[in-house]
């Protein structure tokens, strides 16, 4: 069985290791959420470009650039969408590592409690098996 200054010492690299897993997991789940806001953000554009009756003569040329700006806002969500999966897939592997990560540190603070517990039971039996001192006992005077 491991020293416990043994077992102290991967306990505290374990918990540095869960807290920089944390850490990424929060990123992981803020870029999540920003690639949702700018993927919502670009379907408000497209709704906001949509086709709406204008006068005739203006109607043309507009009409191309709103086609135009349409397909460009379309060609951003496709890659707004795709950024988002990739986030998600990311947030997905930091959830299973913090979750790693603190298996692996309850694992070392049981075998912490456990060489505890096997430490205070070595103290009681060599207690049990010192010899008996003797007491000395005075007698009321």
């Amino acid at each position: 069985m491991a020293k416990p200054t043994k077992l102290e010492r991967i306990l505290r690299v374990r918990t540095l290791q869960l807290g920089l897993v944390q850490a990424e997991e929060a990123r992981a789940h803020d870029r999540t959420a920003s690639e949702a806001a700018l993927q919502g953000r670009i379907a408000q554009l497209a709704a906001g470009v949509a086709p709406a009756p204008a006068p005739a003569p203006v109607a043309g040329l507009s009409l191309v650039a709103a086609a135009h700006f349409r397909e460009r806002l379309h060609q951003s969500a496709q890659a707004a969408e795709g950024r988002l999966r990739a986030a998600q897939a990311t947030a997905a592997r930091a959830v299973e590592a913090t979750r790693e990560a603190r298996r692996d540190q309850s694992a070392v603070e049981k075998l912490i409690a456990r060489a505890d517990a096997t430490a205070v039971i070595k103290a009681i039996r060599e207690m049990e098996a010192a010899p008996p001192t003797r007491k000395i006992r005075h007698d009321p005077c």
